[in-house]
């Protein structure tokens, strides 16, 4: 089978594509044949040697597959299964080892990309929204809005009624797309300060960003944060507008609440085929992951970046 690998901490240019033996299904484990593979930004940080890796290395990350190979001990599972989910390492190859638990069934009419979309990002925009109590009529803004998460976040925002939703990104050329996803506003990040109170605010970006945009909240408004890059907030500016900030983690959701995840992914699949959310990505070949890699970090991505066998 076709494998990319890390062999230098070099980003994109470090990665090499090469045969490699076939997976086999450990206790635990699936083998899944790779209809789809997102590119993330944790991969970015793998790439540039962040946590230091032994190379060769494959990094891990959101699928969309069918079983070839059920391992020992796993139950609720078949070859032949569509399955989505996510796996630790080895994702950027044409069959994919991945532990049983972390993969759950994927509608069979639903489109490869749009499913991968779905099975990740998706249900961190919804979880995000859920915890931050969107309630019909209200005002969000959205940071990261034209990311693989974030573009589905704005969609999910007007479908759970938001009043007004407000799109922020890091470059104009992205106004376009994030209004025929239905943004009411679209705003760079140094512009938060100036786009009238929201009562909600989810925040995928971190550092600065989060700061401006726990400043743009009305009183008693709530923060969600989503972003693994960090950021400080003024405790006397969230006392002063009695303001909530949660952190959200999807791993220790999995971990604490895995039913909430089960919910989220089942209200999606009825959602996206209702048409009310529609996923954007952009696809290239397995053979291309250095330019989809690339095109993630210059963040001129439009959408979920996927790779294709």
């Amino acid at each position: 089978m076709r494998k990319i690998s890390l062999h230098a901490y070099r980003g994109p240019a470090g990665l090499r594509l090469a045969e490699a033996p076939e997976p086999v299904a450990g206790p635990g484990e699936l083998v899944v044949r790779m209809e789809a593979a997102g590119v993330t930004l944790p991969v970015l940080k793998v790439l540039r040697g962040h946590g230091e890796a032994p190379l060769p290395h494959t990094p891990g990350g959101d699928l969309v597959g069918r079983v070839v190979a059920v391992g020992a001990g796993v139950e609720g599972h078949r070859v032949g299964d569509r399955v989505g989910g996510v796996a630790f390492e080895g994702l950027y190859a044409d069959l994919v080892a991945v532990p049983a638990a972390l993969v759950a069934p994927v509608p069979e009419q639903v489109p490869a990309a749009d499913a991968l979309a779905v099975v990740r990002g998706g249900v961190v925009a919804l979880a995000a929204l859920r915890a931050g109590r969107l309630a019909a009529g209200e005002s969000v803004l959205i940071t990261a809005a034209a990311g693989g998460v974030g573009h589905l976040a704005v969609q999910l925002a007007k479908a759970l009624g938001a009043g007004r939703v407000v799109a922020a990104a890091g470059s104009p050329d992205k106004a376009g797309f994030l209004r025929g996803l239905g943004a009411d506003q679209v705003v760079g990040y140094d512009d938060l300060d100036r786009i009238g109170p929201v009562d909600l605010a989810v925040d995928g970006v971190g550092g600065e960003v989060v700061r401006r945009a726990a400043g743009a909240l009305v009183p008693f408004g709530r923060l969600v944060v989503n972003s693994g890059a960090g950021g400080t907030l003024d405790a006397g500016a969230l006392l002063r507008g009695m303001h909530t900030a949660v952190g959200l983690s999807m791993a220790q959701l999995a971990r604490l609440r895995p039913e909430l995840i089960e919910r989220y992914r089942a209200e999606l699949w009825e959602l996206l085929a209702a048409g009310r959310i529609r996923p954007r990505c952009v696809v290239l070949p397995l053979a291309q992951t250095a330019r989809a890699v690339e095109l993630l970090e210059s963040r001129a991505n439009l959408g979920k970046v996927v790779l294709v066998p």
